[in-house]
């Protein structure tokens, strides 16, 4: 199937590493050129080398109001357009409830939620018809994740703003799209992991809960989501795709 990837250019986040990295793979194995952005400049820089020559790496934090205005104009000068973004970033420390602090929920604020607004409000002002903007989400949009709550209070607030998003922007032809992953085999679902007293029985207890029965290969969400960011999911919009393997409950 042709998804139509072809020389359309795309500005990923977090794509260093993990599922950002997986979908800037998919995206530039199909022919389409990608902005990687990581916050290390040296770091985006190898994994854009890593990616090929349809690929520029480029040091940004989203947390930085700035960030937005330097990475869609790096992919209107180097390649020439702007077709989509796709908009992750890490994950905020796990924490409970209770222990939270201020400082935690502010940082956590300004990475996961302020910056990811920033840079989806700024790439809908430069997109045109048939433009794209996505979202890393979680599944923690619909059920909280023991141990993670600052992710547990900002990634449903996301995807309502990704939602709003998407009615606005509908009737000028772009579309806006969520990708909700479960457990898939990174780094930071190791470190997850890790946390437990025994992280091997934690792995082998989450995947017991899989209707796969397994843990989701980074290469498995990346070209889902490069598929939804593609022409060929022309009439999707305003939607959250989990990719987890079947755990959520509900349809």
């Amino acid at each position: 199937m042709d998804l139509g990837l072809k020389d359309r250019v795309y500005v990923v986040t977090g794509a260093t590493r993990g599922l950002g990295n997986a979908t800037a793979r998919a995206l530039a194995a199909d022919g389409a050129k990608v902005v990687v952005s990581g916050r290390d400049q040296a770091t985006a820089a190898q994994a854009a080398e890593a990616i090929g020559p349809n690929a520029v790496g480029i040091g940004a934090d989203n947390a930085d109001p700035e960030a937005a205005t330097r990475l869609l104009a790096t992919a209107k000068e180097r390649f020439g357009r702007l077709d989509g973004i796709l908009i992750s970033v890490g994950g905020p420390p796990p924490g409970s409830a209770a222990s939270t602090t201020d400082e935690q929920w502010e940082a956590g604020f300004a990475s996961v939620f302020l910056g990811a607004v920033r840079l989806a409000r700024a790439a809908a002002a430069e997109l045109g018809e048939g433009g794209v903007i996505g979202f890393v989400l979680s599944g923690s949009v619909h059920e909280p994740i023991t141990g993670l709550t600052v992710s547990n209070g900002l990634r449903p607030g996301l995807a309502g703003f990704a939602k709003s998003l998407a009615n606005e922007v509908g009737p000028r032809g772009i579309r806006v799209v969520g990708v909700l992953p479960g457990k898939i085999d990174t780094d930071r679902i190791r470190e997850i992991d890790g946390f437990a007293a025994d992280p091997a029985a934690a792995r082998a207890a989450a995947e017991a809960s899989i209707p796969l029965k397994r843990y989701g290969r980074p290469e498995e969400f990346g070209r889902t989501t490069a598929f939804l960011l593609s022409p060929a999911a022309s009439y999707l919009t305003g939607i959250m795709v989990p990719v987890d393997g079947g755990v959520r409950h509900g349809f």
